[in-house]
């Protein structure tokens, strides 16, 4: 319910005001303008209704000082007797958004409170279209850099660079659709690290930025990168499945405020230089700018160990092994090159899955992703997999004895695709061969 504070110097008008209102709104009443500062400070309503000519403050100075105080345009609507045109002028002059002559009708105030507050809902829905990402309703990259200008120059804390590590894959795979329900979580995960006094923006893809006020121990930045990537992953799993082997995690490079500067352009590249050292150290961690840990002298120390901690596979499910198609070639690539060391057999299969008839209920992209899952489901953990635009898929089976292990695996598919109803729409064409030297 909206809230209505109302104010006049005497108490029966005050009160009558309110009964008319009774039922549509939630009314607080003042009998001064000292009054209505201290209810306006604790409830925050959603506009003021006030008489004109007060003793001791009137409700034109009442407005400028509300407005003065808290910063922002306050919806004011003026109560008065007087006819004079150089009063409403004055008040407009300053922002009110109407005026209603004493004595009025409840039809008659109902009806402009309720065309002010529509119109102030207008304004703050255009308000935030502008300054909100549309996806996940963080702000936008344009406000983001516009309040943290001015939060860098006066606040204390953290600023953070915040990557979603990962992120193609999920649309490379999954499809964007799927990269939009991941983008959400993430947005939510970041609300949920966060205060709600703190800053927290989409600079656009899987980029984002926040500014945790009062935030300047790593101990802090520490567990909110923990948690976070904890939490991420849970999400995933829960929207692409158990089997999900995207390494999806978040990179936060931080830089502390005042010490590090306060302008936010410099803030920001620091920023940057301390998460590109996140990502030469294997992601899914955080890093805070100092000027004697740049890049260029920094000295890694982890053993063996933690190296191939962060070169392996978060989690070991069954099933070929997914990457992107560049990650496909550097692989195809360097077995092509080695080739000649391989006691057993390599094979390059493509399949080139095909409509049957127009008109089906199954788009393409919901088809291949389907033929992807299937292929993942069906080959073995040694064998890598590829797509290749909306149609295409590529497979390398890496340990085979050829013809026979290849035509054994494209019959698993074959049976496989037939059980799943996207195959009564979709059919699948397959050429391979042996990977020479």
């Amino acid at each position: 319910m909206k809230k209505i504070l109302i104010v006049d110097d005497i108490d029966v008008l005050c009160e009558m005001t309110a009964f008319m209102l009774e039922g549509q709104y939630q009314t607080f009443c003042a009998l001064s303008a000292k009054e209505a500062m201290e209810i306006y400070r604790k409830e925050k309503p959603d506009m003021v209704l006030s008489d004109f000519r007060m003793p001791g403050m009137t409700g034109y100075e009442l407005q400028i000082e509300l407005q003065n105080e808290f910063h922002t345009k306050i919806p004011f609507m003026f109560m008065t007797a007087d006819k004079s045109e150089e009063v409403e002028s004055k008040g407009f002059d300053n922002g009110a958004m109407d005026f209603i002559h004493k004595p009025f009708t409840p039809e008659v105030l109902r009806r402009r409170v309720a065309n002010i507050l529509q119109t102030v809902g207008a304004i703050e829905d255009l308000k935030k279209t502008s300054t909100t990402d549309a996806l996940t309703g963080l702000f936008n990259k344009g406000t983001s850099e516009e309040e943290l200008t001015k939060i860098c120059k006066k606040s204390v804390g953290s600023l953070m660079m915040i990557d979603l590590d990962s992120f193609k894959l999920v649309n490379d795979i999954h499809g964007h659709a799927m990269g939009d329900k991941i983008l959400i979580a993430f947005a939510d995960i970041l609300r949920a690290t966060m205060r709600s006094t703190d800053l927290i923006g989409r600079m656009g893809g899987d980029e984002f930025v926040a500014f945790c006020h009062g935030v300047l121990d790593e101990n802090s930045v520490a567990s909110k990168t923990q948690f976070i990537n904890e939490k991420i992953t849970e999400a995933a799993k829960k929207l692409m499945g158990e089997d999900m082997n995207i390494p999806l995690g978040a990179s936060i490079g931080c830089v502390l405020v005042p010490k590090a500067g306060t302008d936010f352009k410099e803030l920001y590249k620091k920023a940057d230089k301390a998460l590109y050292i996140v990502k030469q150290n294997g992601k899914h961690g955080y890093n805070i700018f100092s000027e004697d840990s740049l890049e260029d002298s920094v000295e890694t120390v982890v053993t063996l160990a933690q190296v191939e901690m962060i070169l392996a596979e978060r989690n070991k499910e069954p099933g070929a092994y997914i990457l992107p198609f560049e990650s496909f070639r550097n692989i195809y690539r360097f077995l092509k090159r080695t080739r000649a060391g391989y006691a057993k057999t390599i094979c390059i299969v493509l399949f080139s899955l095909k409509k049957i008839t127009d008109g089906e209920k199954f788009p393409l992209r919901a088809a291949g992703e389907k033929f992807m899952e299937c292929l993942h489901k069906t080959l073995r953990r040694g064998d890598i997999i590829t797509q290749n635009g909306s149609n295409q898929f590529l497979v390398l089976l890496t340990n085979t004895d050829g013809h026979h292990d290849v035509t054994r695996a494209v019959s698993r598919v074959v049976e496989n695709w037939g059980n799943l109803p996207e195959s009564k729409g979709f059919y699948f064409a397959h050429e391979w061969a042996v990977l020479d030297a």
